[in-house]
């Protein structure tokens, strides 16, 4: 009996949130959108790829399995086109071994202290398989799951998915949404809009590899970043945070002015040694949900820019310290250590856990809404 009445809920609960939203979603193609097969799951699920393509010749590649962007082409300083995100030519190799390429991770990315929290008073446990600390979701989190196509219209394709109450140990039937959308001057936004029908916790995020040279053809240690972050958040050896915000000012963290990534990743520090370089909550110091510019990064060498805008209070820096060379990807690429980089828009870590960081709490009858946006130019 319990056991119907959820999936009772569960159904009316779908059924509401898509009805509340059929209306703005387009169903027609166009000449910025075509889609074919991309392959199946294991459970014999189909997954279809998708690929906004605008006037300037930049493309965006987008597959259903994981939300997954799988391809970035943009142009460099000489106009020649070139991917600029880590990943693999088919569907069966993100199934079968993948550090998260591209992916819309959730319902937590990120860690949170040994899989557990509290929240009403009631005790919740997660999957713990990242060193006894749970990670991005858990053993099936939303980057391992079909996303459905909802909404597809000039330059933009909305997926969505519900998770079940109870699905890897989070409360709630949770409806999540994302839209990806192409715009003429080369940025690539994703919109996000999230309901649950029961108190539970939500912390998700885009975890692209980025690397501006084209295809990994060098390592990121030369790109230059900036991040308009005057502080990050330290952790311990597990690397779950120890409740501190701290200044960035001064040390091998400080990235307020153009730094290149490499100069400091191997600095006698005892935070880079527990994240094996970079591998950190940055704060940025804007007000809760404003949107703004985070982070500026360059390879000199192709002359790429990319700037990142987000509506979120942190950004996961993470230069692949433990990509090892094992993963073979698109055009042959071999993925060693530092061949990408990762700026995950988001909330701290281990928020449920930790009272005075921002709360990643959602509720019944409100709406989780949250904004990212790469733009792509050269210099």
């Amino acid at each position: 009996m319990k056991k119907s009445v959820s999936w009772l809920a569960t159904a009316i609960f779908a059924c509401t949130f898509f009805m509340g939203n059929a209306q703005s979603n387009s169903l027609k193609t166009n000449m910025f959108l075509s889609e074919k097969p991309f392959g199946k799951t294991a459970a014999n699920e189909p997954v279809t790829l998708y690929t906004l393509k605008n006037t300037q010749g930049m493309e965006v590649h987008i597959m259903n399995y994981g939300a997954i962007i799988t391809k970035i082409i943009v142009p460099d300083k000489n106009e020649v086109m070139e991917d600029v995100v880590l990943g693999f030519e088919n569907v069966a190799d993100y199934i079968k071994d993948s550090p998260y390429f591209g992916a819309i991770v959730g319902r937590y990315g990120n860690r949170i202290a040994a899989g557990k929290f509290s929240l009403d008073g009631k005790s919740y446990t997660l999957a713990a398989q990242n060193n006894g600390q749970h990670l991005h979701g858990g053993l099936k989190g939303f980057d391992k799951k079909v996303w459905k196509m909802i909404g597809k219209k000039e330059g933009s394709i909305t997926l969505s998915y519900l998770s079940v109450d109870g699905e890897e140990g989070f409360p709630g039937n949770l409806e999540i949404q994302v839209t990806y959308t192409l715009s003429e001057d080369n940025a690539i936004s994703m919109d996000y809009s999230a309901k649950t029908d029961r108190a539970t916790v939500l912390n998700i995020c885009n975890h692209s590899y980025f690397n501006l040279s084209g295809n990994a053809k060098r390592d990121v240690l030369d790109h230059v970043i900036q991040l308009n972050a005057p502080h990050f958040i330290p952790v311990d050896k597990v690397l779950i945070p120890t409740g501190e915000v701290k200044s960035v000012k001064g040390g091998p963290f400080d990235f307020t002015s153009p730094k290149k990534i490499g100069l400091d990743i191997n600095a006698a520090d005892e935070q880079i040694a527990f994240g094996s370089g970079y591998d950190h909550c940055y704060a940025f110091d804007k007000a809760p949900g404003a949107y703004g510019k985070i982070a500026h990064v360059e390879d000199p060498i192709s002359g790429r820019i990319m700037e990142v805008f987000t509506t979120e209070p942190g950004v996961q820096f993470y230069t692949g310290n433990h990509l090892n060379g094992r993963l073979t990807g698109k055009n042959g690429a071999v993925y060693t250590k530092r061949s990408g980089f990762c700026l995950e828009t988001q909330h701290y870590p281990d928020s449920p856990n930790k009272p005075n960081f921002p709360s990643t709490v959602l509720r019944p009858g409100e709406t989780y809404t949250s904004k990212t946006v790469y733009q792509f130019s050269v210099q």
